[in-house]
């Protein structure tokens, strides 16, 4: 793939899935905007991987769940690259997932919801309004929003993280019909357990071993495989693909 000469906007790239996203970009020479909300220190890190690759990295601090943040972030974007081609929402609310010390649905209050929704949706919403004009202008853009198969597959109940996966599901398939006839494509990728990150580091060994001996290609996705597919829906080799949920899981969820 050659993204050269195009401007990506990573959410949550400080580390994890976020960070391989940025660096698959770069070594395909991409400019990457690597958003973070409080560790400078890695998202530098990050920065200096991307030029080592062969692209372009600027960091660029914003609490993505404040809508303010967000349509200053994509200002400052905009005024160091003069543009944005391709927006990926990646950063969520922090979540442990643990199948031991998840809350039950009976422990769950309206606000543990409102604060999972306002990671995922919040921030996707307040992010594609400020990007929109970017693209309408151009009549071209794409829009990855990050999201799990969970959504299709609730083997573990994570009741607040899911609802507001699907919700941000719903929303790109309603955001691909209305912006498709600008030229804007939006797509969702749908990512299993992931290992290693932040979120995953204290998954036991044996609901690892649960999930692979379920998953047809007998492993657990690393955080490469779901860079692969962001950049294959990025691309023009995916120009007629818009409103679609792609789930990377090695075929746990098939559909």
């Amino acid at each position: 793939m050659d993204f050269r000469g195009k401007v990506a906007l990573v959410t949550g790239s400080s580390r994890g899935i976020g960070a391989a996203i940025a660096k698959a970009f770069a070594t395909e020479g991409a400019a990457v905007a690597i958003n973070y909300k409080t560790d400078s220190s890695a998202a530098a890190h990050v920065v200096n991987d991307c030029e080592k690759l062969g692209g372009a990295g600027l960091s660029f601090k914003a609490d993505v769940t404040n809508p303010s943040e967000c349509e200053n972030l994509v200002g400052r974007v905009q005024s160091e690259f003069g543009k944005i081609d391709i927006l990926v929402n990646n950063a969520f609310r922090p979540y442990h997932f643990s199948p031991e010390k998840r809350k039950m649905f009976w422990d769950l209050k309206w606000e543990h919801y409102q604060s999972q929704i306002e990671g995922s949706l919040l921030s996707t919403h307040s992010l594609c309004k400020a990007v929109l004009p970017l693209m309408q202008k151009k009549a071209i853009g794409t829009i990855i929003n990050i999201t799990s198969d969970l959504i299709a597959r609730p083997s573990i109940p994570y009741h607040e993280y899911t609802t507001a996966k699907s919700a941000l599901t719903g929303f790109s398939r309603n955001l691909a019909a209305e912006l498709g006839p600008f030229g804007i494509r939006v797509n969702c990728v749908a990512s299993g357990l992931v290992y290693p990150t932040d979120s995953s580091a204290d998954t036991k060994e044996n609901l690892k071993e649960a999930i692979i001996s379920q998953t047809p290609l007998r492993r657990i996705a690393k955080p490469e495989d779901i860079a692969g597919v962001v950049l294959f829906l990025a691309s023009d080799w995916s120009k007629f693909i818009t409103g679609q949920t792609i789930y990377v899981d090695g075929g746990l969820v098939m559909k």
